[in-house]
C-alpha cells in the first residue's frame, strides 16, 4: 500500500499529491473533482470562488484575493486543470499514484503540465495570508478548462466573456516550462499553431501525368525542405531558441482505396509552430505559391488559424517586467518565446501583458512525456518564488492611466 501522506512530508508536498490524483484526463476529464477540490481550497483560504460555465460541462472557476485598491488592475494567476492522455504501459509508476521515490521525484501526469503551479499559487496565497500581509491590487487565481485540446471551450471563450472583462486584469501570470541547467525559463510570447495542409488535386484514374500522389510529393518536399533550412537555422544560431524558429512535421496522409487504384484525391497535414517573428500574411503567401507550384486544384485550410502575435515586454522601463524581474533577482532568468502554445496567447490577444513561468529549474523537460515527474524540492522552492512574486506584482504602483 502507498502511504498518501507519509509522515514527515510537508502538507504542501500531500496536497500537491492529492491535486495530482484527480483524474483530469482527455478524453473525458473529471472535472467535477477538480472542482471540488478548488472549492475546499476557497474555503480554506477564506476567498470567494466563482464559477462561471462558458461552454457546456466547461467551468471557469476564480478566487478572489480582494486588494486594499480594488479600482486598480488586478494581477492574474492563471492555471489549467486538465492534462493530456497517458499510455501507461510505458509508465514506471501509475501516472496517476503521485508516486514519490526515494529521491523526493513525485511521478503524476500533471506534475509538470501544471498543476504544480496551480498548488504553488494557493500556497503562496495562503501564506502571505497567514503573514496578516495585505495586498494593494486585487489578485485573481483563475482554473481553466480544456487547455490541453486547444481552450476553445475554455479560455479562447471565457475572455470575450463579460465576466472576464469585470476582472479587470492588469498583468498575468500562466504557465511555463522547466529548465534542466540553474536557470529558470520565462516566456514572454509564443508561436502560432497552424495546422492541416490537405491537398486536394484533380483525378488521377489511370496512368497519366498530374496524378493526386505526384502533386503531394510536391507539396511534401516543399513543407520538407523549409523543415529542413529552419532545423538548419536552429542548429548554426548561438543565440536561437526553438521558440524563434518554425518548426514543421508531417502529421497525417490520407489517399486511396485498393492497392491497384489510383486515387483521385490525397491529403497531407502538417503541424506548424510559427514564431510571432515571422509576418503571417508573407508566410500564408508562400504557402499557396507552393500549393500552385504542386499542380492545378491543390487547395489547403487550416484546422486552427491564431493571427495575433501579441508580445509581452520584457523592458527594464516596463513597470510589470521590472517589478517580475526584480523579484526574481537572487535567480537567473533566461527570456524566451515559448515553443508551444498555451493560454496566455489568448490573454496576450485581448491586450494584457502575461508571462509564461513555472519555476523549475534543474529538471528535465517532460510535460506531454512518459514518467513526467517534479522534485518535491524543486516544488517546494516554487512556493517561495511565487510568495515573493504575487506580493512584488500586487504592489507595483499605479500607473498614470490608473490614476
Amino acid at each position: 500500500m502507498l502511504s498518501f501522506s507519509p509522515e514527515g512530508e510537508d502538507p504542501s508536498v500531500s496536497l500537491f499529491r492529492e491535486y495530482l490524483r484527480l483524474k483530469t484526463v482527455h478524453p473525458d476529464p473529471d472535472y467535477d473533482a477538480a472542482l471540488r477540490f478548488l472549492d475546499r481550497m476557497a474555503e480554506e483560504l477564506g476567498l470567494p470562488i466563482k464559477k462561471i460555465e462558458v461552454c457546456p460541462g466547461r467551468v471557469v472557476a476564480i478566487m478572489t484575493w480582494e486588494g486594499t485598491n480594488p479600482s486598480l488592475k488586478s494581477i492574474l494567476l492563471n492555471s489549467h486543470t486538465d492534462v493530456v492522455p497517458v499510455f501507461q504501459e510505458h509508465w514506471k509508476y501509475d501516472a496517476f499514484s503521485a508516486f514519490k521515490d526515494a529521491e523526493g521525484n513525485i511521478y503524476a501526469r500533471g506534475s509538470q503540465d501544471m498543476k504544480c503551479v496551480t498548488i504553488q499559487y494557493i500556497q503562496a496565497i495562503r501564506r502571505l495570508k497567514a503573514e496578516g500581509r495585505k495586498l494593494m491590487r486585487t489578485v485573481h487565481l483563475m482554473f481553466v478548462p480544456d487547455e490541453e485540446v486547444g481552450g476553445h471551450k475554455g479560455m479562447e471563450t471565457f475572455v470575450k466573456h463579460p465576466e472576464f472583462q469585470k476582472l479587470n486584469i492588469g498583468f498575468a501570470l500562466d504557465e511555463g516550462l522547466a529548465n534542466p541547467g540553474e536557470a529558470f525559463t520565462v516566456f514572454y510570447g509564443e508561436r502560432n499553431p497552424w495546422f492541416h495542409c490537405p491537398g486536394s488535386p484533380g483525378h488521377g484514374s489511370r496512368f497519366v501525368e498530374n496524378t493526386a500522389a505526384e502533386k503531394l510529393r510536391h507539396v511534401m518536399n516543399s513543407f520538407l525542405d523549409f523543415r529542413e533550412k529552419e532545423k538548419h537555422r536552429l542548429n548554426t544560431s548561438e543565440c536561437f531558441t526553438l521558440g524563434d524558429v518554425t518548426t514543421v512535421n508531417m502529421t497525417m496522409v490520407k489517399g486511396g482505396v485498393a492497392y491497384n487504384v489510383i486515387p483521385a484525391e490525397m491529403d497531407v497535414s502538417f503541424d506548424l509552430r510559427i514564431p510571432p517573428t515571422v509576418n503571417l500574411q508573407e508566410f500564408e503567401r508562400q504557402i499557396k505559391q507552393w500549393c500552385k507550384e504542386a499542380g492545378e486544384d491543390v487547395t489547403y485550410e487550416f484546422a486552427q488559424k491564431h493571427m495575433n502575435q501579441n508580445v509581452t515586454s520584457t523592458e527594464e522601463n516596463d513597470p510589470w517586467w521590472s517589478t517580475f524581474s526584480g523579484a526574481c533577482k537572487n535567480l537567473t532568468l533566461e527570456k524566451e518565446i515559448f515553443p508551444a502554445a498555451t493560454d496566455s496567447r489568448f490573454i496576450r490577444a485581448v491586450g494584457i501583458p502575461a508571462i509564461g513561468f513555472s519555476p523549475m529549474n534543474r529538471t528535465p523537460i517532460l510535460l506531454h512525456d512518459h514518467n513526467e515527474f517534479l522534485n518535491e524540492q524543486v516544488f517546494l522552492k516554487g512556493i517561495s518564488v511565487f510568495e515573493r512574486l504575487i506580493s512584488a506584482l500586487a504592489s507595483v504602483p499605479a500607473c498614470p492611466a490608473e490614476a
